[in-house]
This record gives C-alpha cells, sequence and structure tokens, in this order.
C-alpha cells in the first residue's frame, strides 16, 4: 500500500519513518500517537485517490490541518495514514463583486484575511490561533472566536464545499449564490463533523466587508454578576458589538503582572468590548454601548483612543491561553456554552466546584454568545490531583447541561469530549448521526472513534 500511495503523491509527499512521522501524531492536546506514514496531497484529485486506497485496504485515515486543535480530533489512535492538507494552499479566486472567495484547506486564516484586506473584506471566524490555523481546521471544528458574536461561525460564512466521501465519492454542496435552498443543507452538516463524514478540498467563503472604523472599550466590575448583568443588557439593544470577550477574577490576577493592565484592585469581572461600523454612527454606537453596559457594581469604561492601546488590551486576552500554560502546561481547557443570562449561574457553580476538589479554575472567554473558556489547572503527573480534576470536570459538565447549555462551543469533541456527549445528544438522535456516518463513510475509515461515542458503550446494539 506504501508503494501505491507514493505512486499517488511522489515520493517527496510520503513519510514513513517514524521519526518524521512522529510530530503528526500530536494536537494541541496531550494525546499521541504513531501512524504508520503520513502522506501530503496537493490536489483535489489526490485526496479522491487516497481515499479510494486507505477505503480498499480498509486502512485508518486522519485528515489533519496545522494541528492546533484541543480535542484529540487529529491524533491517529487507530493507527492508519494521516492525511496532512497544508499543501493544498491555493487561495484560488476572490470575487470582491459576489463576496466570495473559492478556497482550499491548507490557507491559514491569517493568510485569507491578509489577502481579502486588499479588496477590503475579510472572512469573520479569527480564533485566538489564526495566525497558524487552516482555514479547512476552521471549517471541521467550525471555530469561531471572538466577531462570532456579531458576525457568525463558519457555518454562516460558508456558502459551498468540495468534499470527498469515506468510499472516495467525490461532490459538491452547497451554492456560490447569497440565498439557496434546493435540497438538504449538506455544507453545515460537514462544518463542524471533525473529518468524521468527508475531507472537504475546496470551499466558497462568504465575505464580508471591513468596517470603516473601529473602538474599543474595556468595562471593569466588582463581580461577575455585574458584568453578567452587563452583558445581557449590551445585547438586548439594537448595536451588536463585534466582539465581547469575559475575564473572571482569577484570568485578572493570572495576567496582572505581565500584561500592564490598570485595574482596580477590587475588580472582580472584566470585559472588552470592541464595537465597528461607519465613522458616522460610531460615536452614537459606542455610547449606546456605554450606556449598556452602565450597570450597578461598574466600576469604569475606558475607551482605548490609540492602537497602542487596542493591541495591549486585545494581547491581554490573547495571551492569557499561554499564560495559563506555562502556570500548567497540561491544564484542562474547555469551551462550554450557557445561555448568556446564565453566565452568573455557571461561574457560581464552578466556584463551589473549585472549593469542592480543590482545582484552581479560571474562566475567560466570549460573553456575548455564553461560550466560556473554562480552564482547570491540574497536573496530570500528580495522581491525587488528577482524580480531583476529572471528578471536578465531570461535575462541571453537569453543571452546563443543567444550565441548559452545551459542552463545547467551538473547540468540538474529538476524543476529549467523545464519552461525554450523550448525556447532552439523546439515544435517538445519536442513532441518526451513526447513520449519517455510515452513509458517508460505509467502512468507517474517516477519522474513526471520533466525535460519537461507540454504539455498545452502555451495552446497546
Amino acid at each position: 500500500m506504501l508503494k501505491q500511495l507514493a505512486s499517488i503523491v511522489g515520493e517527496n509527499a510520503l513519510l514513513t519513518d517514524p521519526g518524521d512521522c512522529w510530530p503528526y501524531g500530536y494536537d494541541n492536546s496531550r494525546r499521541h500517537a504513531l501512524p504508520l506514514a503520513v502522506v501530503f496531497a496537493v490536489s483535489h484529485e489526490q485526496v479522491v485517490a487516497i481515499v479510494r486506497l486507505c477505503n480498499c485496504h480498509l486502512v485508518a485515515l486522519t485528515p489533519r490541518g496545522a494541528g492546533t486543535g484541543t480535542t484529540g480530533a487529529t491524533v491517529p489512535d487507530q493507527g492508519g495514514v494521516v492525511l496532512s492538507l497544508e499543501r493544498m494552499n491555493r487561495i484560488l479566486k476572490i470575487d470582491p463583486a459576489n463576496r466570495t472567495a473559492r478556497v482550499e484547506p491548507g490557507v491559514t486564516n491569517l493568510a485569507l484575511q491578509q489577502a481579502l484586506s486588499r479588496y477590503g473584506f475579510f472572512w469573520p471566524p479569527d480564533p485566538t490561533s489564526a495566525a497558524v490555523c487552516t482555514l479547512g481546521g476552521n471549517l471541521a471544528y467550525n471555530s469561531a472566536g471572538p466577531r462570532a458574536v456579531k458576525y457568525g461561525t463558519p457555518r454562516e460564512n460558508t456558502l459551498g464545499l468540495h468534499a470527498v466521501t469515506g468510499d472516495g465519492q467525490e461532490f459538491r454542496t452547497g451554492v456560490v449564490t447569497s440565498k439557496g435552498v434546493v435540497g438538504y443543507d449538506l455544507t453545515r452538516l460537514i462544518i463542524g463533523s471533525e473529518g468524521t463524514l468527508a475531507i472537504i478540498t475546496e470551499a466558497v467563503l462568504k465575505l464580508t466587508p471591513l468596517a470603516e472604523t473601529k473602538a474599543t472599550l474595556q468595562a471593569s466590575y466588582r463581580s461577575i454578576h455585574s458584568a453578567a448583568a452587563a452583558v445581557s443588557a449590551i445585547m438586548a439593544q439594537p448595536v451588536t458589538p463585534c466582539a465581547l470577550e469575559f475575564m473572571d477574577r482569577a484570568a485578572i490576577e493570572m495576567v496582572r503582572s505581565f500584561s500592564g493592565l490598570d485595574l482596580a484592585p477590587e475588580t472582580g469581572a472584566l470585559l472588552m468590548i470592541e464595537v465597528d461600523g461607519p465613522e458616522h454612527s460610531l460615536k452614537q454606537s459606542v455610547a449606546a454601548i456605554e450606556a449598556a453596559a452602565t450597570v450597578d457594581g461598574l466600576i469604569s469604561v475606558r475607551n482605548s483612543s490609540t492602537p497602542e492601546e487596542v493591541e495591549l488590551l486585545w494581547n491581554t486576552r490573547k495571551s492569557l491561553s499561554p499564560a495559563l500554560r506555562n502556570v500548567a502546561p497540561k491544564k484542562i481547557n474547555e469551551d462550554v456554552v450557557v445561555p448568556v443570562s446564565r453566565i452568573p449561574d455557571l461561574i457560581d457553580g464552578l466556584e463551589q466546584l473549585a472549593r469542592e476538589y480543590s482545582i484552581r479554575i479560571v474562566n475567560f472567554g466570549h460573553a456575548g454568545n455564553g461560550n466560556i473558556h473554562v480552564n482547570l489547572l491540574a497536573n496530570p503527573d500528580n495522581e491525587a490531583e488528577m482524580e480531583r480534576a476529572m471528578a471536578c470536570l465531570d461535575a462541571t459538565f453537569d453543571l452546563v447541561l443543567k444550565l441548559e447549555g452545551t459542552l463545547s462551543g467551538e473547540h468540538g469533541v474529538g476524543l476529549e469530549k467523545r464519552d461525554f456527549i450523550d448525556r447532552e445528544i439523546e439515544p435517538v438522535t445519536l442513532e441518526l448521526m451513526r447513520g449519517i456516518k455510515s452513509r458517508f463513510d460505509p467502512n468507517g475509515i474517516l477519522n474513526p472513534g471520533k466525535l460519537l461515542p461507540p454504539a455498545d458503550r452502555h451495552g446497546s446494539s
């Protein structure tokens, strides 16, 4: 089979030595598994041939972008072949007149944004790893970032796909127009499916014009309850911010020493708010946001007036996760979502769990849509601490579901959350999903074992 793979892509696009394959066996989780081989495709036709070969030999095939995911979804835990799409990195067409771009999956988010900016456009999804993550990965996870509160996720910003099923059938989904309702919406089905249904080889993306101007505000509060009340008020009035980020007291303390943030010592929560729009109306939009943010418990609202101040504020937010990794390199990082009005209940519950299990928890994230990154700072080398952390995580998921939330907003499921999702998704729905999986991938070679728990995990058929 290895010779056949080499005949498809060439000797220089195939890795078989374990030392060369090793870096392709991990993602941004703690998981690692060594694949049999790593193959680099550069065209749709090569992907079709690779999938058909693996399907014929019943060899597991794990598609991969840059490996920035956090859930183990690109870890080849069942061996087989890793299909790297990083060399499929062409921006095929930018069509300003129709506000679309046609791209391959290996293009990085940053490269696309830089190319689009020359035409006065952007693609809304902007994960923290935008500088290195690929568009294929963004689509596979439905990864969004701060701008989702106003502009939506990849599902709302993708018109169509070119893809390959697990048995090597090539197909197209969606449209290249802004409207279209012919047939089932397979585009949205495949986006977020983590490479378990099909491999995306091309996408038609919906573009948004760059705003004329923007303003960045920093609002500090005495408590999370005050900040959450402000979030609800902000989201209930007509001006939708393009970013509404949240940091709790523990997160603030984590970055206070190095970030340069000038905050009152009694600050218990922080909101970072970005407002964009036409130049002539921005002042009124900012005033509306400031008025909504003025609730009991407000300490101050500051308008970052210079590019340097704005950069400092966002660098502080984006440095939180790396800072946490320095303190706890093997932390447990979850991205749960609850209704915006239930954020205080979530934080209160997490503080109670932190005390109950003696686990330090740091929370930050996208407050505008209730997507909170919950970080359990536990050391896996400490067996007792890790046992408490896993029990705390279990209770955290129960808390989120009790608050009518969901277990993942943008990180996906992969392996890390796979065994929890049957708490959120009822049995009938799971069986429908398994049926869809078997139709797209009849021999189960595409990213096997990811996303859906085994059907017989609890003794079912």
